[in-house]
């Protein structure tokens, strides 16, 4: 019941908003703060937030995943290229703790579950039901095939903060019908390539215009072109990824190969601003796990951000709280 994990109302209208500002796309732009004064959070957990026309509430324009946390759990964890599947190759292993704090009588190897994800994505979640072992009141988990993890490479940016001048890994920018269109440097397969350290922000974004006062309103939206200069892939497709793509992996963020030119192509909409982006395969199908070992490559020195959620299920009730959550670098 909606009683049981809110405060208030479960629906509320968005009536702050305001237009944009010397843009050539014309928009709107929609601002809801949470938790606010009709609605707010009684438990932690996961959350899922939707906009959807008050006209028609089965239509969805939009959706996103947040986290409310308790602090009833301390971890501690370190990240190793040195696994139990080899040292220093391609993968990265998650070694960690738990100690709870004012959880009583809860039986550890039943009641407490905890899951890691790289970088954020969910499509990386591995989940872990119970620990090695126990001391005390701290949960341990070491050396668990569960946690080897794919280690990836470092996140590809680009930046496109004016459409006065090309930022960085921007090839070209020119208007073109109804705005601008930014066309990046062509990027090549990494996999067979030494590893480079860059430091990036592990997929984000962030929205951006260089002379905006508030980039929210200023930033325009562009045509962003990405080129991957590959074979052709007979048995997967190439995807962009990174967190603009919210872990979709459709027809807006797939690759098509462009025979004439032998590369794979891609438009995109997106705001002005910087952005972390890597090329990821899946299957045709469409079903299976995001790999980027055929594009970007594993290299055990990627400098990888691991979220590790704790989740507590009290005896009889019917969700899980969230009562730590912990990123190890």
């Amino acid at each position: 019941m909606e009683s049981e994990f809110i405060n208030g109302f479960n629906i509320c209208d968005i009536e702050d908003f305001a237009y944009s500002e010397n843009t050539f796309v014309h928009f709107v732009n929609y601002r809801i703060e949470f938790p606010n004064s009709t609605m707010k959070p009684l438990v932690s957990g996961n959350y899922l937030l939707q906009v959807f026309e008050s006209e028609n509430p089965d239509n969805t324009l939009l959706q996103t995943r947040f986290l409310v946390t308790e602090e009833s759990a301390a971890t501690e964890g370190s990240v190793s290229g040195r696994t139990d599947m080899g040292h220093n190759t391609e993968w990265q292993q998650i070694d960690m703790s738990v100690t709870l704090r004012g959880i009583e009588n809860a039986n550890p190897y039943q009641d407490i579950t905890v899951s890691v994800l790289q970088n954020g994505s969910e499509a990386s979640r591995r989940t872990l039901s119970r620990p090695q072992r126990v001391e005390g009141s701290t949960l341990v988990f070491s050396h668990l095939p569960e946690l080897v993890f794919p280690a990836g490479n470092e996140y590809r940016r680009f930046e496109s903060i004016s459409n006065g001048f090309p930022g960085m890994g921007v090839d070209s920018l020119r208007f073109e019908g109804s705005n601008y269109h930014v066309w990046l440097k062509k990027d090549s397969g990494r996999a067979l390539r030494n590893y480079e350290y860059d430091r990036t922000q592990h997929g984000r974004f962030l929205v951006r215009e260089y002379n905006a006062t508030d980039s929210d309103l200023g930033a325009d939206y562009i045509t962003v072109h990405f080129m991957l200069d590959m074979p052709r892939l007979r048995d997967a497709d190439i995807y962009i990824d990174g967190e603009m793509t919210h872990d979709r992996f459709d027809s807006s963020n797939r690759m098509v190969f462009d025979s004439e030119a032998g590369l794979y192509r891609l438009e995109m909409p997106l705001k002005q601003g910087a952005y972390n982006y890597r090329y990821v395969t899946l299957p045709v199908s469409g079903k299976g796990i995001p790999s980027s070992k055929l594009t970007e490559g594993n290299k055990f020195e990627t400098g990888n951000e691991y979220w590790v959620c704790v989740y507590y299920h009290p005896p009889g009730s019917r969700g899980d709280r969230l009562i730590g959550f912990y990123t190890i670098q």
